[in-house]
């Protein structure tokens, strides 16, 4: 078990906690959805009111290791002090002597938000000289950025193997929560897997064929399998160099008696727009002049069946293309009959929260993951960097 905040003394001391506070903006920088900051509180609540001196490092979109102004994290600087009542400071860019003067100057109990963490192209080499730069602002490192765990970054792993660490609340009920219903699933226990790209999930199928009953795959990446099956997919999306993969998963769960469920129906055009006109495919084969952009009225009904029979679920991807209005349905009921299981539900991915988001049925949901390619890497029985650095508790 990992070592959490509450196995260390945190008074007097400046903490570097390192968060995931990646949250979309609008045309004029605002913040549309706080979910990842309000999930964070606790933790952040938690050392204040023990008298640590907290250092927050975010990352905020993809600037590409150079310094972008809409992409400033001052914006989560501002949000922070409108819902803590505390002192909150704010560095300038350059991890220098300023900011190291900031920190050491910190009252217990004050906050000092960093500049976005990828303005630095250090950050993502996990670059030595800068992991000891930043460790050099703190007496303690707390990673609490379940969302990056997956990443081998200077603050998610070199910090980490400077300083005296431990995980948040966040990353602790994360890290709990999956691995208990991994480990310990009520049957049926049914996977819904979805998205564009098969690559980024195989040995997330591979593990999930020894774990559950069913697997059920939508979305982009489901015409790879259906290819390797042997069915028409039209110009659908597929990746030529995973349909050996694909053909040897869908035989290794027919050799263990676990189902894999492909669409058996579609909704398809002649081009992928937010103006397409919707062409109902009622078979698995789909025309050469035609692409598959969701699932069909068939497939959702087998899918959903499937979902009130479980006990246990995990959910990560969308059944189509949810960004356009005409292909979202698929991921709209999906979403529905997931909320409305009484059994434990987790459910990870951009797309997929949103739907459930959208819905307002996200409070219906066992477990929301902050994090989509962590969990996908958990469920892949993979480890995770910025977990496997932080001490185990001392027995």
């Amino acid at each position: 078990m990992k070592r959490t905040i509450k196995d260390i003394g945190v008074k007097g001391k400046k903490v570097f906690l390192r968060v995931d506070f990646n949250v979309p903006l609008d045309d004029s920088g605002n913040i549309t959805d706080a979910s990842r900051i309000t999930k964070e509180l606790p933790t952040i609540k938690y050392l204040i009111a023990h008298g640590a001196r907290v250092i927050i490092c975010t990352h905020l979109g993809r600037p590409k290791g150079e310094p972008n102004p809409r992409l400033s994290t001052i914006v989560i600087a501002k949000y922070l002090v409108g819902v803590l009542h505390c002192k909150i400071k704010f560095s300038p860019t350059d991890i220098g002597d300023e900011v190291k003067k900031m920190a050491d100057e910190l009252q217990d109990g004050e906050i000092l938000v960093l500049e976005n963490i990828r303005f630095y192209k250090e950050e993502e080499e996990n670059s030595p000289i800068f992991a000891s730069k930043l460790a050099s602002l703190a007496d303690i490192y707390v990673n609490d950025a379940f969302g990056t765990a997956h990443r081998k970054h200077a603050s998610i792993y070199g910090v980490a193997k400077l300083l005296p660490n431990a995980v948040g609340f966040l990353m602790g009920n994360e890290i709990n929560t999956i691995t208990e219903v991994l480990e310990k699933p009520e049957h049926p226990f049914v996977a819904i897997l979805g998205g564009a790209k098969v690559s980024d999930k195989l040995a997330v199928v591979h593990n999930l064929i020894k774990l559950c009953d069913t697997v059920l795959i939508g979305g982009g990446m489901a015409y790879t399998f259906l290819k390797a099956q042997g069915a028409k997919i039209g110009k659908s999306l597929y990746e030529e160099n995973c349909l050996e993969d694909a053909k040897a998963i869908l035989e290794e769960a027919k050799q263990n008696n676990k189902e894999i469920i492909l669409p058996v129906d579609h909704i398809a055009s002649t081009i992928l727009s937010p103006n397409a006109t919707v062409i109902k495919i009622p078979t698995k084969d789909i025309p050469d002049s035609l692409v598959g952009l969701d699932i069909g009225k068939k497939t959702i009904k087998l899918f959903v069946k499937k979902i009130k029979q479980a006990k246990t679920i995990i959910w990560n991807g969308p059944m189509g293309v949810f960004e356009y209005e005409a292909f979202k349905r698929g991921t709209k009921k999906i979403a529905k009959a997931v909320a409305k299981n009484k059994g434990k539900t987790i459910v990870g991915g951009g797309d997929s929260i949103a739907a459930l988001h959208a819905l307002k049925l996200d409070k219906d949901i066992y477990h929301i993951s902050t994090g989509g390619g962590a969990s996908l890497k958990l469920i892949a029985g993979e480890s995770l960097p910025g977990v496997d650095v932080i001490s185990d508790v001392e027995e």
